[in-house]
């Protein structure tokens, strides 16, 4: 009974603190990394500093998003499986309802002061997702061989157009990396990560993910759930560098289907940069617009088949880590699938988010204004969103 009251009062810890990050941590995947350090290496030390900046790197290294996984593990670290759910639950909900109440209240705004800010989110887009791959290329692409992996994937992304070409483009690329990328490797620390998942249960997550990814395409058609569900998991299980990367994946789903228009996918995604928490959140608003389910059940379902396949690829590779991040040729293949993601997130600052934004030299100003605060001025993002939306009152065509 003590035991259970102990487990019961950490779960209720997980919650309450990762729901006050939730509401709090502005600022995109890697101010969050930043805030769970300070929240729980610095003032719980609930884990050491070698072992924090471990686990970082276990979930840079897979696909998903990254932030949003190492919450996931440091319930998993505090308080069993039931943490883990707890953590992710209260970090995604404030953003996730924000969201969705803007999908809700977008289609009935009207009046001009209404739809200039609705424009100048679009326009800050451009900015968001231009100063995404320019802080993506620096880190992921310091090198001339990296660079011209992430040139080709540009190239394989506008020839074999949808989510074809993207899958391509990253498998390809880990593949160049694997032969090209070698040389970059790093010596592995000596500290071990320790969590309470077993390997048959690694087993179990990993051959759930992968049967996910084989089955629910040939169901989609079966069911306007079952096609919805099978969209948002592909695009979350193919996440690789952040995410901003998610944008292309999600276009291709929705856009493209015709599930949601241009204008209201980039509407979305600049209201998704001024709301705390994780960007994956943007999913739950496309949920709520998706025609042939009503819009919370859209979004509930969207939301948790766009995380899932993070999860389970997380929890299935927790109990091999320690002797994986050893293998050298594990760190090359990532090298080249990252520097890959580059050049994807790359062809969609052109398209869509470029040619639906960009329409007049003033709006080419506002994006630029928004791109140089935040790469010289280095005001958060969402300060940024809130200035060029409020901008595009003014530049509005």
């Amino acid at each position: 009974m003590v035991e259970q009251t102990k487990v019961g009062g950490r779960i209720g810890e997980v919650f309450w603190i990762f729901l006050a990050l939730g509401l709090t941590s502005f600022g995109g995947p890697v101010a969050h990394l930043g805030y769970f350090r300070t929240a729980f290496v610095e003032r719980r030390q609930w884990l050491t500093e070698q072992a924090y900046a471990d686990l970082v790197a276990l979930c840079q290294f897979l696909p998903g998003p990254a932030s949003s996984q190492v919450g996931f593990a440091l319930g998993l670290l505090r308080a069993g499986p039931w943490g883990a759910a707890m953590a992710w639950l209260a970090f995604t909900l404030p953003s996730a309802i924000i969201l969705v109440l803007f999908a809700l209240g977008a289609a009935v705004l009207e009046g001009p002061i209404a739809s200039g800010i609705i424009y100048g989110l679009k326009v800050v887009a451009v900015a968001i997702v231009a100063h995404a791959v320019w802080g993506m290329a620096r880190n992921l692409c310091p090198d001339k061989t990296r660079a011209g992996i992430a040139l080709a994937a540009v190239f394989a992304v506008i020839l074999v157009s949808g989510p074809l070409g993207q899958v391509a483009a990253i498998v390809l690329g880990g593949v160049a990396g694997l032969v090209l990328c070698r040389d970059n490797a790093t010596a592995p620390t000596s500290e071990t990560l320790h969590f309470p998942v077993s390997r048959r249960a690694g087993v179990i997550s990993l051959g759930l993910f992968a049967l996910l990814l084989g089955l629910l395409p040939l169901l989609a058609g079966s069911a306007v759930w079952l096609t919805v569900m099978d969209a948002f998991y592909r695009a979350g299980a193919l996440v690789f560098g952040g995410g901003h990367v998610v944008l292309p994946l999600l276009e291709a789903e929705v856009v493209q289907s015709g599930w949601v228009t241009s204008d209201e996918f980039l509407t979305g995604y600049g209201a998704a940069q001024a709301v705390p928490g994780p960007l994956f959140t943007f999913a739950a608003y496309l949920g709520a617009l998706l025609p042939g389910l009503p819009s919370i059940v859209g979004a509930v379902l969207a939301l948790v088949a766009i995380f899932i396949p993070g999860f389970l690829l997380l929890v299935g590779v927790l109990p091999f880590w320690n002797q994986c991040r050893q293998w050298g040729s594990a760190q090359a293949l990532m090298r080249g699938a990252n520097a890959a993601v580059v050049g994807i997130l790359g062809a969609a600052l052109y398209q869509p988010v470029w040619t639906n934004a960009i329409i007049s030299p003033q709006a080419f100003a506002m994006a630029l204004t928004g791109f140089l605060l935040l790469t010289l001025w280095k005001l958060p993002a969402w300060m940024v969103v809130v200035i060029v939306a409020l901008g595009g009152v003014f530049i509005q065509p």
